[in-house]
């Protein structure tokens, strides 16, 4: 099969198809013909070796697929073969076919096009398990999300609006706070142009949000810590600007604040199907009935995933860069 598997870090150059054997599914896997694979930032990280995989999972990058099954492991129901999927997957993405572990797969229901399918798990799967699950966001609660314009953010955007929860969002340009407010978000900060610490203060009247998302770090944290309300949840999935953070220790006992955070990639296939449960239950019969669709930037041939990642890397797009097989 054609795959994007770069021998050694670099820039997006280093991205380049190659030829390599058509993984096996094992038990309880799937073999996905892919039709169209997510970009996300940990594919970055990994081109750039600052990200590599987990043990035992494939140099192949890409952490979310949509395509039809053709061969299944044991313990999988022949039955499978055929069926429109998507999927998270810990790697292996960028290529003709890709191994994924059935509980991590998502049925992809008509209306919805393999492009819109590929672009949703890794979001989807973040934005739940973070804001609404370890922030406990729930309708009626008020939210900051940092890079409104980003998969994750659009995606955080796309949930706040189904189940009720008021979205603030930070943007780089007022071409991309429109971009935001147009999605969906109820306020939006262009964080070059304004403070968001006091924009979010005027917003909320003085009492800050209930939940924070942050893919900063860095001085970020004490900056969030400022925007919370009392008994407020700060959530971190990404250290874009810094690993480490000062944080006042008083006012978070003072304010009864939470500081949480997690990564989703290295969790275990088990806990990864408990969450596609959930998602199933909670929020796909959204997307069957068309009230759910990812923001699509652009999409690009498999073979110019290297013009996919430098989109990416520049800041410009708008939702989800795809790359289709």
């Amino acid at each position: 099969m054609t795959a994007i598997d770069p021998a050694q870090p670099g820039g997006p150059e280093v991205l380049v198809p190659v030829e390599r054997p058509v993984p096996v599914p094992g038990p309880g896997e799937v073999l996905i013909r892919v039709a169209a694979a997510g970009v996300n930032r940990p594919d970055v990280l990994q081109r750039m070796g600052g990200y590599p995989p987990p043990p035992g999972v494939t140099s192949i990058p890409g952490l979310e697929v949509a395509g039809e099954i053709v061969a299944v492991g044991d313990d999988v129901p022949p039955e499978m073969i055929g069926q429109p999927m998507c999927a998270l997957v810990a790697g292996g993405g960028y290529a003709e076919y890709s191994v994924a572990p059935l509980g991590q797969c998502l049925s992809v229901p008509e209306g919805l096009s393999m492009v819109e399918a590929a672009a949703m798990p890794e979001t989807l799967f973040t934005v739940w398990t973070n804001l609404f699950e370890r922030g406990y966001a729930s309708e009626g609660d008020t939210v900051l999300v940092h890079g409104g314009t980003s998969g994750i953010g659009t995606m955080a955007i796309s949930l706040c609006t189904l189940f009720g929860v008021k979205v603030i969002v930070t943007a780089g340009s007022d071409e991309k706070v429109a971009a935001c407010l147009r999605h969906g978000a109820d306020h939006a900060i262009n964080y070059k142009t304004e403070d968001f610490v006091s924009r979010v203060r005027d917003l909320t009247e003085g009492r800050g949000v209930d939940v924070v998302l942050d893919m900063v770090g860095g001085d970020y944290v004490a900056r969030n810590i400022k925007c919370m309300a009392e008994d407020g949840r700060h959530v971190s999935i990404a250290v874009q600007g810094g690993a480490m953070a000062t944080v006042p220790v008083f006012e978070i006992m003072r304010r009864r604040l939470t500081l949480t955070g997690s990564t989703l990639r290295a969790r275990d296939v088990a806990f990864k199907t408990l969450v596609a449960d959930e998602l199933a239950r909670t929020v796909w019969p959204f997307v069957a009935d068309g009230r759910l669709r990812p923001a699509i930037d652009r999409t690009y041939p498999l073979a110019e995933a290297a013009e996919a990642h430098r989109r990416m890397e520049s800041g410009a797009h708008m939702g989800k860069i795809v790359l289709t097989v």
